[in-house]
């Protein structure tokens, strides 16, 4: 039997001992040091929504054909998510399923105000024009006379184009059926108004580019209103921006930054290179949807667009204020209160670091976004 008093053996188990003991201390230090390194580059994830839509073409182009992802840089995942409708965006925004989105205006109106202005900013235009309101060229309507007792449709109840559509109606003296009045307005997908106009179920549309092209050229529509004409001097209102949830902005302002160098240089580059974007949107189209849009129509649709930065602010507070009176807006009981619903503030910085414009953060006051007179600001 082994004696364990035995002083060498006692000596053995210290050096075995000091040994180990150095040997953890020199791995385990590397490990820690792995794992630090490793830690370091985890990965942060932006998860960001967009429609498969003309006036989205910076995020259809960018995301797919890598552009973003690289500027966004290796450290940060870059997931999108498509959508076909604003609600169901807004949704799982709210839901914090997505960080940030490419939506249309009255989305992110009802985003701000049903979260009482705290879960949503708007951090950037995408484009502005680009929806017309198109007749049948056989439905006798040939001016605003003749709306009486027709049928139309928009892509959406209480959509950006939906609401433009019944303001168009109420200012020019008409109701709908539901208030009593002649007029019909349905809610249906911009593919089933295609299917609808050419069987003449319905008389007419107020519907978003490429649509509003596709019905003059596929359905024999004419355009009774290019709803840019309502909308002077310049005929800007925004049909596109980008939106974030706040949590998100203030936690990973260095990925909202590369986000909108991206989708600034992206813009610049559509801008710059029509025909080229043209054919770069329907190859990314192609990847997401396994479809493209003839050549011809996309060239109309994209003349009718204008790609921007700029969020059009005046236009969006006015839509704000139109979908409110004709009683659409999400929790719409005050008039709302946008005074915070933009954070330009990055947005600014990308732009001044490359020279250009700034868009001015600072939105009009409280007290000039909430009062009856902002109704009228467009006429």
């Amino acid at each position: 039997m082994i004696n364990q008093n035995n002083p060498q053996i006692r000596n053995k188990k210290i050096i075995l001992l000091l040994i180990g003991t150095y040997t953890l201390l020199f791995f385990g230090t590397s490990f820690i040091g792995t794992l630090h390194a490793e830690t370091n580059t985890i990965e942060k994830t932006l998860r960001i929504g967009y429609f498969p839509n003309i006036n989205h073409a910076q995020a259809v182009i960018g995301f797919n054909n890598g552009y973003f992802q690289k500027t966004i840089g290796n450290n940060t995942k870059v997931e999108t998510i498509l959508f076909n409708a604003g609600p169901s965006a807004i949704e799982a925004l709210l839901a914090k399923r997505i960080d940030a989105a490419y939506i249309g205006p009255s989305p992110s109106i009802n985003g701000y105000v049903v979260s009482d202005g705290k879960d949503v900013r708007i951090i950037s235009g995408v484009s502005s024009g680009g929806a017309s309101f198109v007749v049948r060229n056989d439905s006798g309507i040939n001016s605003v006379k003749d709306l009486g007792g027709k049928k139309f449709a928009t892509p959406e109840l209480g959509n950006t184009q939906d609401i433009a559509l019944r303001k168009y109606l109420a200012n020019n003296g008409y109701k709908t059926v539901e208030k009593g009045g002649t007029v019909t307005v349905v809610p249906v997908s911009n593919a089933d108004i295609l299917t609808l106009f050419l069987k003449k179920e319905i008389d007419g549309a107020w519907v978003p580019e490429p649509w509003a092209t596709r019905l003059v050229n596929e359905a024999h529509g004419k355009i009774l209103v290019d709803e840019r004409s309502l909308w002077p001097p310049q005929g800007k209102f925004v049909s596109a921006n980008i939106i974030v949830r706040t949590d998100y902005l203030k936690e990973n302002p260095e990925i909202i930054k590369k986000l909108l160098e991206a989708h600034v240089n992206e813009t610049l580059w559509i801008t710059k290179n029509k025909d080229k974007s043209i054919s770069e949107f329907n190859t990314e189209l192609k990847k997401i949807t396994g479809k493209t849009i003839s050549k011809d129509i996309l060239s109309t649709a994209v003349s009718k667009l204008e790609f921007t930065y700029d969020p059009v602010k005046i236009s969006l507070i006015k839509d704000a204020n139109d979908a409110y009176d004709l009683g659409l807006l999400a929790n719409g009981k005050e008039r709302p209160d946008l005074s915070n619903i933009y954070d330009l503030t990055i947005l600014d910085k990308v732009l001044s670091d490359k020279g250009l414009k700034s868009v001015e953060g600072a939105l009009i006051n409280k007290n000039d976004t909430s009062g009856d007179a902002l109704a009228n600001i467009v006429s």
